[in-house]
């Protein structure tokens, strides 16, 4: 039996919130088509059987909201004339690269699934998701949001939810789902950064730089390094991650804070990424992987039941002492105890 898979967009629901209440039509639109997506079944369609090798599909929806559309692009083929194509084409590839050079894993779930996707989906739609099968991209209204094959590391954020959805499971709601968001930020940062070849001191650690247009005042929707400071702009507001279990914003919205509260466990990875220095897909990065893959966590695991399963990765993984000491370093800061 397939995990039982979340749908789950990069654009938290409370921005497009915000620019729907300002009459913001592609955000209302937006909003109505992700209703749709979070009620409506996820059906567990088969995979094919495995190609044990990378294996990409991009698709044309043809701004229609259809997956997987019109075949553009297939594995190995010369690059298309579309550049949303070829992004997207890239930016699974890159994903794959990640996961199968660093940490030897093949594929989102482990077994060579295919890597498919589709863009140009909807109308001026604001969002990318993953559906949990496929990447799936909007255009974006080229007035708040552009294009959301624009950026790796979205591409690797939503192809992380896949393998959140296919190891530990972690519910969509409350910590389990701030966790959730957060292992895809993290390993979506991973994915540009070592695409990038950038050292844990050089990244941005940024989740969707690139995607705001031109005149929105923020670089970003969120930051790792800074939590609360990607943008403040009078149509979307002001960025509302907190850095500090202090100030977790308790709320029902957003399942629970899923997208507000993973900026605490994010910059717990940043302040530990840069503590360890070098690459942070390596020592930093394999601790997250080992935790998530490793059987230490429940689907319904907290913030302080994943920040002990990261020290207990780290002892497993390395001898010096003083890895998982910066590990419990890296939590405190941000207000999380693993004693």
């Amino acid at each position: 039996m397939r995990p039982v898979p979340h749908y789950c967009t990069i654009v938290p629901p409370y921005v497009l919130d915000r620019l729907a209440e300002q009459g913001h039509g592609p955000a209302q639109r937006s909003l109505a088509l992700d209703l749709t997506h979070r009620t409506a079944r996820l059906q567990a369609v088969a995979p094919p059987p495995p190609a044990h090798h990378l294996t990409r599909t991009i698709g044309d929806a043809g701004h229609a909201q259809r997956t997987p559309g019109r075949t553009i692009r297939r594995e190995g083929q010369a690059a298309a004339e579309d550049a949303s194509v070829n992004r997207a084409y890239d930016g699974l590839g890159a994903t794959f690269a990640l996961y199968e050079t660093v940490y030897a894993r093949n594929s989102i779930d482990g077994a060579w699934l295919p890597l498919n996707a589709t863009v140009h989906y909807g109308q001026d739609y604001d969002n990318a998701f993953w559906d949990g099968s496929q990447m799936v991209f909007g255009d974006g209204d080229n007035v708040i949001f552009t294009d959301f094959t624009a950026s790796v590391d979205v591409i690797g954020h939503e192809l992380t939810h896949g393998v959140t959805q296919y190891t530990a499971g972690l519910d969509y709601h409350d910590q389990p789902g701030a966790l959730n968001e957060s292992v895809s930020d993290v390993f979506g940062s991973l994915v540009k950064q070592h695409a990038l070849q950038q050292g844990a001191a050089d990244a941005d650690w940024l989740i969707g730089s690139g995607l705001l247009a031109p005149g929105v005042q923020g670089v970003a929707l969120r930051s790792m390094k800074a939590p609360g400071t990607a943008y403040d702009d009078p149509q979307l507001g002001k960025d509302p991650q907190p850095a500090h279990l202090s100030d977790y914003v308790d709320t029902a919205d957003d399942q629970g804070g899923v997208h507000i509260n993973s900026g605490i466990p994010n910059h717990a990875f940043y302040l530990l990424a840069t503590a360890l220095g070098g690459n942070a897909w390596e020592r930093a990065g394999q601790i997250w992987y080992d935790t998530l893959t490793g059987g230490r966590l429940t689907h319904d695991a907290d913030f302080t039941a994943f920040a002990k399963a990261t020290v207990a990765a780290a002892k497993a993984r390395y001898q010096e002492h003083a890895v998982a000491d910066t590990v419990t370093a890296a939590w405190s800061q941000v207000g999380i105890s693993t004693t």
